[in-house]
């Protein structure tokens, strides 16, 4: 008898070929790239990229969130600091953010997000939830709008 986990193995993800899908409703101009989901830890790994001048809409996390900055500048209205390339950002759960470029650079992130997102309304209203199965649903429909062969980056099989 084999077993799921002895079939686990690494896996090269080639992220060049995944999607670059718009981050709507929420904005036009924001894309996310879902690179990898992990359904057991409830983890969903992307890449975000918006222009330099956005603000996205404020978010609270039920778990941890790793933001790795690619390129241009950014911070969080609540906070004094500037996250630029080569910075990480590690957020604690149960704290609220709103993201904001800074300067005209666009800015790119890699984030590692465990847990729900909720994305928060002007009077604190929860406005929607994001998380790794909203992900895969957000991608899936990408795909099959847009003609493309989607990947199953819930897999942890070698292909």
């Amino acid at each position: 008898m084999t077993f799921a986990f002895e079939k686990i193995d690494t896996a090269l993800i080639d992220v060049d070929a995944l999607p670059w899908m718009p981050f709507t409703p929420y904005a036009d101009d924001a894309f996310l790239k879902l690179i990898k989901v992990n359904p057991v830890s409830g983890e969903w790994i992307t890449l975000l990229k918006i222009p330099g001048y956005m603000q996205l809409p404020k978010h609270h996390h039920s778990g941890t969130v790793m933001v790795y900055t690619l390129s241009g500048s950014w911070r969080y209205l609540e906070h004094d600091w500037v996250a630029s390339a080569g910075s990480f950002v590690y957020e604690t759960a149960g704290s609220q953010h709103t993201p904001a470029g800074v300067g005209d650079e666009e800015v790119c992130t890699l984030n590692i997000v465990t847990g729900d997102w909720n994305l928060i309304g002007p009077e604190g209203q929860v406005l929607a939830i994001e998380n790794w199965k909203s992900m895969v649903q957000r991608y899936l429909q990408y795909c099959e709008a847009n003609g493309v062969e989607p990947v199953d980056v819930s897999s942890f099989e070698v292909r």
